[in-house]
């Protein structure tokens, strides 16, 4: 046993502890939280057009603070470019994290010294908690890998600036540099297929033990691999014992991803995002993702029916309720206040709180009053999988198809198979039913006849891949969206039909 997984094991115990104290008095750590946020941020520009000075709980911050999406955040974000100081928060930023923006161009997500310990604790406590729970911490004296973006930085006035996994990158503990891959040469890499295959040529004969990234591009990692070996992953990492993933919901790549690997192996889910890391698993038998109440961060909740009225609900940690989605929203050491990431998660525990990542709240199909969500479609597909085990699914999407030649209007599935369900009409039919059984709203359509039932175009094994190399976006971070409102993807994707 080396010298990494025998500290680790006292400093789980620690770690598992000090969060023991917080998840079991939420409302008093948020509370404070909520305090510290007021303290400091009263100093700052943003405080003083907004009062923070005179907020002294909850129900004046809602009257003192709107919520607001990254375009209401802007007028300050381009200040601190322009050089000023004491924001929205004290001082300047030590980064800024650019993310794609849709209406905005890219957007610039301020980091400060008070927030990279968000980012850089959290993700080395989800590991911690594991060694605790498990007792297994082998796995860190071997390799680790961390699919990632490049983390070469530039500057957006004087605030260095990159994607949120390259800033991570320069905050790796040195006790894991040395047995960090890939290469510092070979993640700066900024072509994702270049880069893997420099990746795949450094890591094929070293003893990977943990592999972390976002489930298809380690998926593409593994599908390189089995293309160069013949062998499955087990065979080729036996020492492979721990992926981490995050971004996405696992469960449409959980089958092909174990298949590849050839073993059923431990995971560690996390949450991620460049405003803040949110969330994580800390145990290996119970739903859900840990809320970090204690990290920089106080929450709040919209329910997610509400988002869109003039006036909707907001409601701090200890109003929300089980099984119910919200939208999640932001007040943060980063500086960001009353802030709307853009998802929607759902609590499946209270003690403690953990969470699940529903979808994007702006990532829905409504086009005939359906209201249909991210987790609804994912878990008909995975319950129209159960029906037909043979059936592997790359990647998909879907989209309304409201203009047609004849017949009724449908929701289209764009479907990338690795294996095709031996009769693709059954499989329809069974996602279709178990769409209706989740979503009333859609059943009505399909049993009003305003809508058919949903219809499957096969695309190529490799469409999702293609599409995003074709807008810059291959590898990383980036994520194809599950679902839309319109057809912008769709009509790009459907030219790798088959």
């Amino acid at each position: 046993m080396g010298f990494r997984s025998v500290l680790s094991k006292p400093l789980a115990a620690w770690v598992n502890a000090e969060q023991n104290k917080w998840s079991s008095h939420p409302s008093k750590s948020q509370q404070k939280m909520l305090q510290i946020l007021l303290t400091k941020g009263s100093k700052t520009l943003f405080g003083k057009d907004h009062r923070l000075a005179t907020v002294h709980n909850y129900q004046e911050f809602k009257e003192a603070v709107p919520i607001r999406d990254y375009e209401g955040l802007k007028p300050y974000v381009e200040k601190i470019i322009a050089g000023e100081k004491d924001i929205l928060w004290p001082g300047k930023p030590v980064y800024f994290a650019k993310t794609s923006g849709t209406t905005s161009g890219n957007k610039y997500i301020p980091i400060t010294k008070d927030s990279v310990p968000n980012h850089i604790n959290s993700a080395r406590n989800a590991l911690l908690n594991y060694v605790h729970e498990t007792g297994k911490s082998d796995f860190l004296d071997k390799k680790l890998i961390f699919l990632s973006g490049s983390p070469i930085l530039d500057t957006k006035g004087d605030i260095l600036t990159g994607r949120l996994s390259g800033i991570v990158n320069h905050h790796v503990p040195t006790y894991l540099r040395s047995n960090q891959m890939p290469s510092y040469d070979t993640n700066c890499i900024e072509d994702w297929e270049t880069k893997l295959e420099k990746i795949i040529e450094e890591t094929l004969s070293e003893p990977m033990s943990l592999i972390s990234g976002i489930p298809p591009w380690v998926q593409m990692y593994f599908d390189k691999i089995q293309e160069k070996t013949g062998k499955k992953i087990k065979d080729v990492f036996p020492d492979f014992s721990l992926f981490v993933y995050g971004g996405v919901n696992f469960a449409p790549y959980r089958e092909k991803l174990f298949d590849s690997i050839g073993k059923k192996i431990d995971s560690i889910e996390t949450y991620p995002a460049s405003e803040g890391f949110i969330a994580y698993q800390d145990t290996q038998t119970e739903e859900g993702l840990l809320l970090l109440l204690k990290s920089g961060i106080f929450f709040e909740f919209i329910p997610a029916d509400e988002y869109f009225d003039e006036n909707p609900s907001r409601l701090s940690i200890d109003e929300v309720e089980l099984n119910k989605n919200y939208a999640l929203i932001i007040n943060s050491n980063a500086g960001l206040w009353g802030y709307s990431i853009g998802d929607t998660v759902k609590f499946v525990s209270k003690n403690p709180y953990r969470l699940l990542v529903t979808g994007r709240i702006k990532h829905f199909i409504s086009a005939f009053g359906e209201h249909v969500i991210g987790e609804e479609v994912e878990k008909a597909l995975n319950y129209a999988q159960q029906q037909h085990p043979e059936t592997k699914v790359t990647e998909f999407s879907v989209a309304p198809k409201v203009k047609v030649s004849e017949g009724l209007p449908y929701h289209e599935w764009l479907i990338a198979f690795e294996n095709e369900p031996n009769n693709l009409e059954s499989f329809a039919k069974d996602m279709d039913e178990h769409l209706c059984q989740l979503n009333s709203y859609y059943d009505d359509l399909i049993s009003g006849s305003i809508l058919r039932p949903l219809k499957i175009t096969r695309l190529q094994t490799d469409a999702f891949q293609q599409y995003m190399k074709s807008i810059g976006k291959l590898g990383g971070q980036n994520k194809v969206p599950r679902l839309a409102n319109d057809r912008k993807i769709a009509d790009v994707i459907i030219q790798w039909k088959t």
